[in-house]
């Protein structure tokens, strides 16, 4: 498809790769920034074994900070947002599951940052996250295993970069 709706449709997907990417990004950097912080968030859901919360604690972040980077770059789009959408049902999971129990602990969403209560907004967040992420994954182009570059998103708009030296 070509013309003004597939420039329109590039926009789109592009803002939806800034969205999804930077904010995958921005919470996984600061919960590696303090994994001890983010330990005790994953200890305080009492959804995983002991034995297992610091492994957690590690390696959760540095998938939402690599799938991130990956959408932000347009790295095997589609593949990064179901791991995005993937890790967002897993949140929307553990934050459902924390108040259906009633436990009144910091979420660990974005780190130190974060700081807030379990509550529905966490789950609101959530679940526009998961939205945004399906949608993503929706739009990414077929076989998105290579970059996808704004030349590439352009020439599949029906664009070019070409620029001519002619009056």
């Amino acid at each position: 498809m070509t013309g003004p709706g597939s420039r329109y449709s590039t926009l789109i997907t592009w803002i939806l790769r800034l969205i999804i990417g930077g904010a995958f990004v921005l919470a996984g950097g600061l919960k590696i920034a303090n994994p001890a912080k983010f330990a005790l968030d994953v200890s305080n859901y009492r959804l995983v074994p002991h034995e297992l919360i610091n492994l957690v604690a590690i390696l959760v972040p540095w998938v939402e900070v690599t799938a991130g980077l990956f959408v932000l770059a347009g790295i095997w789009l589609r593949a990064a947002a179901l791991v995005i959408t993937g890790l967002t049902v897993m949140f929307l999971f553990v934050i459902g599951s924390a108040l259906a129990r009633g436990l009144n602990i910091e979420c660990g969403c974005f780190g130190t940052i974060g700081g807030k209560h379990v509550g529905l907004v966490n789950l609101a967040i959530d679940l526009t996250l998961l939205y945004l992420a399906g949608l993503l994954t929706w739009r990414a182009p077929e076989g998105s295993r290579k970059r996808v570059t704004p030349e590439t998103d352009l020439q599949n708009a029906g664009g070019s970069l070409e620029v001519s030296s002619e009056s």
